[in-house]
């Protein structure tokens, strides 16, 4: 009996406004599908594609952590707490919305467009007086080997933090390589997200935007054959 679940690029939830192309790998806005509500306190993956000029006005936020990561392009923020930033890719951006923030996000060029992820956490503590983090990606770090970019940890130089006992890792691996994850926290659930490439986990093959996710398993590796891979593992509390 299999204990995982794989969620294939093309089965996302997908919806297209013109200036906005959307991937939705959990039920969100008109998208719904009751078996892809959430995965633990993981609520949201938006694969957003933006074109150049536009974004998402000022709207309201209140007690969920907020994650954007540029794949392609810069995104540009703007919240009512006065931070007024742009997120490039290989930046790594936290907001935890807590009692309610109004934030809006644009693509900061005219000429192309801007591809980033909206991840959304639930909270292990409401109501929390809003936070805005922003970290460069070390690469370096990341090559075969799971460089950690989001933990609870508020002392960590080179990751943001959030209000939950998450921790988000990336590894950019070569071909034909393995590289091993040991989960933090035993009680947590882990959801592997191929972002580049292909990759094998558990004798699962999977390509470019499908994701693996496991409740119980403890450890694991991400095996490459003849192409390399980026890979992002968010790591979540499955009971909150």
């Amino acid at each position: 009996m299999k204990n995982y679940k794989i969620l294939r690029s093309e089965d996302r939830g997908y919806a297209s406004h013109g200036w906005l192309k959307s991937h939705h790998s959990f039920s969100f806005a008109n998208y719904h599908n009751p078996e892809w509500v959430h995965f633990g306190a993981l609520r949201v993956i938006n694969d957003d594609v933006v074109m150049g000029g536009r974004g998402f006005g000022s709207h309201p936020h209140d007690n969920m952590e907020i994650i954007s990561i540029p794949l392609s392009g810069d995104l540009a923020h703007k919240d009512s707490n006065g931070n007024e930033k742009v997120i490039k890719n290989g930046d790594i951006q936290v907001m935890s919305a807590g009692t309610g923030i109004i934030h809006s996000e644009y693509n900061a060029n005219e000429d192309r467009d801007v591809n980033f992820l909206q991840i959304w956490v639930f909270p292990n503590e409401r109501n929390i007086t809003p936070h805005y983090q922003q970290k460069t990606i070390n690469f370096d770090k990341s090559h075969n080997n799971f460089l950690t970019l989001l933990s609870p940890d508020r002392d960590a130089e080179e990751s943001v933090w959030i209000h939950q006992n998450a921790w988000f890792s990336l590894a950019t691996i070569d071909a034909n390589a393995a590289v091993q994850y040991q989960k933090h926290d035993a009680n947590n659930g882990t959801y592997i997200f191929i972002l580049e490439g292909d990759a094998i986990v558990r004798d699962e093959k999977l390509n470019t935007k499908d994701a693996i996710m496991f409740d119980d398993l403890a450890d694991f590796s991400v095996n490459t054959q003849n192409n390399p891979a980026k890979v992002l593992i968010l790591e979540v509390p499955m009971n909150f």
